[in-house]
């Protein structure tokens, strides 16, 4: 089983103070190493893993941290590569669009992309933008593309995470299951929001990555699972796991077998129903990694 290892402080305010700038930097290796410094400062003092490393099957981790820090909560930019080009946006319920000029427009007509222009949406409360007729949260950046619009979708981590677990496991499946893969999926996106694919998104929403769908993948145990992991990542002698998985033992086994370690989804699956719990579930694919939390601002 997976202790709580300890801490990974999230103090984007200190970020900053120390010349990061996440989400437009210029040299991203080393803007990210140092965010990376940032956030992975853990409690040696919380009890680690129960079980010993086995060889050969050890999680790949980031460099370790150097200094003691903290910043907040934490955003994901997502590439909208799904749904590229872009055809249309339409605004649903509270929804503010503004163009390049900071010119508003009103939110419930469809909004066509016949022209050149920058557009930004961002949702409130209760409200959605609709990418090609698929819902999403957070906000909308329309990016020119030589073949025309690419759309960033930005919104909170852990809103993100629901919704990946149900893009990537059936949402019936057993909740010990989808905790497992929530754990999963928000450490891997956190290695990529410290270091990103890209200045302008730091992953995009297909298998290339890990598979996001908006509001059409996010249901009640989605969130469930989310919300009962919130913040918990895995770290490994320090660093941040980029935890990888598949969906067979088969699949994983080929795809990331090289790599040292990755979850089959339909192994976690099949753990869940003998009773194993979802660190129970980790800590057999990721054998010697820790849980860790993010501690953010407030906390």
């Amino acid at each position: 089983m997976l202790g709580l290892a300890g801490l990974l402080f999230w103090s984007l305010g200190e970020a900053f103070q120390r010349g990061i700038r996440p989400w437009d930097a210029e040299s991203e290796v080393e803007q990210g190493d140092l965010l990376l410094e940032a956030l992975l400062e853990a409690d040696q003092s919380a009890p680690g893993p129960l079980t010993k490393d086995k060889e050969g099957s050890k999680p790949q981790a980031t460099r370790q941290p150097n200094g003691e820090h903290s910043v907040s909560s934490p955003e994901v930019r997502i590439a909208l590569f799904s749904h590229f080009p872009v055809k249309s946006l339409e605004a649903k319920g509270r929804v503010q669009c503004l163009n390049s000029n900071g010119k508003e427009v009103n939110g419930e007509r469809l909004i066509r992309l016949t022209q050149t222009e920058f557009w930004h949406c961002r949702a409130g409360e209760g409200g959605s933008i609709a990418v090609n007729g698929d819902p999403y949260l957070g906000s909308i950046q329309l990016i020119r593309q030589d073949m025309g619009w690419l759309a960033i979708n930005r919104l909170p981590l852990e809103t993100y995470v629901a919704s990946v677990v149900g893009a990537e496991m059936p949402s019936h499946w057993k909740p010990e299951a989808l905790k497992a893969q929530a754990v999963a999926a928000r450490s891997y996106a956190l290695v990529h929001i410290v270091r990103p694919a890209s200045t302008q998104y730091n992953l995009g929403d297909t298998t290339r990555w890990q598979v996001y769908r908006g509001l059409s993948s996010s249901t009640e145990s989605t969130i469930q699972a989310t919300q009962a992991t919130r913040n918990q990542v895995l770290k490994f002698r320090g660093g941040l796991v980029e935890s990888l998985y598949a969906s067979t033992n088969k699949i994983s086994e080929e795809a990331h077998g090289h790599l040292g370690a990755s979850m089959s989804q339909t192994g976690a699956q099949e753990l869940s129903g003998l009773g194993y719990t979802y660190d129970e579930i980790l800590n057999r694919y990721y054998n010697g990694a820790e849980l860790a939390r993010i501690k953010l601002n407030g906390d």
